[in-house]
């Protein structure tokens, strides 16, 4: 079964294009504007073992807010298109990462109904920026990335996608490491969720659908 999918959104903050491949070997090509944001997603792509490419140009001059949650959203419906009618996969998923002083943990059903949970952040994330930095490639800066974007980015995820994702931070300091921490979190969640189950040929629900 092939399990990719491609998908565009074009609205006036934003231009999307998104391409996953759910069996692929964690290949990324991420370009967002937000050189913080493709470290994320990057991350995301590799832990996962998915096949990203996400390609967005936004109106970062403003902010990056429309750009990280579009593309969010995008990556979302992605995830639910490539998954199709989720017959053979385990469907649950759940992980710890650590990352130097952060523990964050991240847990996944492919359950067809959105919810998302995100606890847990030390406070000082509602203000924290990252700062961008040079853009590989497009010779300009990037823009900052502000850590309070970090629960639009899963919620977006959730809802698009349809599945059900907790994340939680146990513990942690360094704004870098508890958005890192997480991001890794869902994506080997994500990873176990989404894998074929070689006992089981249907969809792995009681009710026959999810």
């Amino acid at each position: 079964m092939n399990r990719t999918a491609r998908v565009e959104r074009t609205t006036k903050e934003s231009s999307i294009v998104v391409e996953l491949n759910l069996d692929g070997t964690g290949r990324t090509d991420i370009s967002t504007g937000v050189p913080f944001y493709d470290h994320m997603l990057t991350a995301l792509g590799a832990h996962a073992s998915f096949d990203l490419t996400v390609r967005a140009d936004g109106d970062i001059e403003i902010e990056a807010h429309h750009t990280v949650e579009d593309t969010a959203i995008v990556f979302g419906q992605a995830l639910g298109q490539a998954l199709g009618d989720k017959k053979g996969i385990r469907r649950f998923g759940d992980a710890y990462i650590p990352m130097d002083e952060t523990l964050a943990h991240a847990a996944v059903d492919v359950s067809g109904r959105p919810y998302c949970v995100h606890v847990g952040e030390p406070e000082h994330l509602l203000h924290a920026v990252i700062p961008g930095s040079p853009v590989r490639g497009r010779g300009e800066p990037g823009a900052p990335y502000s850590t309070v974007l970090n629960r639009h980015v899963f919620e977006s995820i959730a809802l698009n996608a349809r599945i059900a994702l907790h994340v939680r931070v146990l513990y942690g300091r360094d704004q870098h490491h508890v958005t890192e921490a997480e991001f890794k979190a869902v994506a080997r969640a994500l990873r176990a969720a989404v894998e074929p189950d070689p006992r089981v040929s249907g969809v792995p629900s009681t009710k026959g659908a999810l």
